[in-house]
């Protein structure tokens, strides 16, 4: 890959929903704004070679995009009344045509926040809100949604597809619903945020373990929910997950991109503000008197990962004891075998492996890397070498992100 198709995939990357959000507000219309705005970036692959990286390469893909929609409404016979006065308007009006005229550009804060909400509209399935948020927001291929979901690329694009179409059809507004509305939808945009910040966490595939400005983003979407919806638990706690768990980023890697796993981590570089910052939004969702839901038992388990001076402080007796409630708040495989890595720490591995195989002898997590990693943590411990080599290795052969695989093959090799 040459320089500037690296330049273009690292703007999209950081820039791909603040772009998609501008042309939705001045489109109306989300499927039409990525799609206008994948145009633009095919222009860059073709232009840039020859005439250079713009000064601002993502006010030039906006300015391209805004270009192409208006030549598109007037080109088109059929174009409908509204397109045109749209396209009227952005010629009348300076302030829309500023990403034309020059390398302006300034996007409205609240665009992308507009974009989660529309991505997450009832209108669409569960499953297409993800895969759509993913895509315009987090600015993710759909090689690489498909991957995390473990499901056909041809999949992931016909929910996409599926779903732009399905917001047209129903005539979606663009725009933050009113307050009397958030609740219904605050479910799903706290699940779709907390998977982009996941993804940016720990990604799931690619040669970086960690994309830090994906995972930024999630947070600063989160942080504009707490802002909008003061008095609702959940967003408060799901802050305080992603600024406990993002505090780590400074001890994650190594220099060369090799991860650190968390027993391994020096705690003096994690960030203590963004640790006072994640225990202080904790409390200011227990202080809402409504209990703690998924997001809050999962801060607290962050919160006593923070606090331990040393790994070897962990409270794992406190933490089991939080999976447990998680696991009856919001049951799933996961949570389980991540209880299970907990009981290993406070009660010893073998009673860990009797859940671990009770988990592998239901299949639900049958294809991922997660459980034979687990599972081979546990057999190294036990001293069952053999077997625990082999499940680290058929853990790297699951995972399509490098530096994972990379460090569970060290790990079967060390054995």
């Amino acid at each position: 890959m040459t320089s500037v198709p690296r330049t273009v995939e690292a703007v999209w990357r950081i820039e791909s929903a603040h772009i998609v959000g501008t042309l939705a507000r001045v489109t109306g219309d989300v499927g039409l704004a990525e799609d206008l705005a994948q145009e633009a970036v095919v222009d860059a692959l073709a232009q840039w070679p020859v005439s250079g990286v713009p000064q601002k390469p993502a006010a030039w893909l906006t300015a391209v995009a805004k270009r192409k929609a208006i030549d598109g409404w007037r080109r088109r016979e059929r174009l409908d009344e509204r397109y045109r006065q749209l396209a009227q308007q952005l010629e009348a009006d300076p302030s829309g045509m500023e990403g034309i005229a020059s390398d302006a550009w300034e996007p409205i804060d609240d665009d992308v926040l507009r974009l989660v909400f529309t991505a997450c509209h009832p209108v669409l399935g569960r499953e297409a809100q993800i895969a759509l948020t993913l895509r315009i927001i987090g600015g993710l291929t759909t090689e690489e949604i498909a991957r995390m979901f473990l499901v056909p690329v041809a999949t992931i694009q016909q929910r996409i597809v599926r779903a732009k179409k399905t917001l047209s059809a129903a005539n979606v507004a663009f725009e933050v619903p009113d307050p009397n509305e958030w609740r219904e939808r605050l479910a799903s945009v706290l699940g779709v945020v907390y998977l982009i910040f996941t993804e940016g966490y720990a990604a799931t595939s690619g040669e970086r373990w960690i994309r830090a400005e994906l995972a930024n983003e999630g947070l600063r979407v989160g942080r504009v929910l707490a802002g909008l919806m003061p008095r609702e638990p959940e967003v408060h706690a799901l802050v305080a997950l992603m600024e406990l768990q993002a505090s780590r980023f400074g001890a994650r890697l190594q220099p060369d991109g090799t991860p650190i796993l968390l027993a391994d981590q020096d705690r003096s570089r994690w960030d203590r503000a963004q640790i006072g910052r994640g225990c202080a939004a904790l409390a200011r969702a227990d202080a809402l008197g409504r209990g703690r839901g998924s997001y809050a038992l999962q801060a607290a388990i962050a919160e006593c990962h923070a606090t331990a001076a040393h790994f070897g402080d962990t409270d794992w007796e406190h933490i089991v004891v939080l999976y447990e409630a998680l696991g009856r708040v919001a049951p799933s495989p996961i949570v389980e075998l991540n209880r299970a890595a907990a009981v290993s720490m406070a009660t010893g591995p073998a009673s860990a492996l009797l859940l671990v195989d009770r988990l592998a002898a239901g299949g639900a997590l049958r294809g991922t890397h997660l459980l034979p990693s687990v599972r081979g943590e546990l057999l190294a411990r036990l001293g069952r070498t053999a077997e625990a080599r082999s499940e680290f290795t058929t853990a790297a052969s699951l995972t399509a992100n490098i530096r994972e695989r990379d460090v569970l093959l060290a790990k079967a090799t060390a054995l």
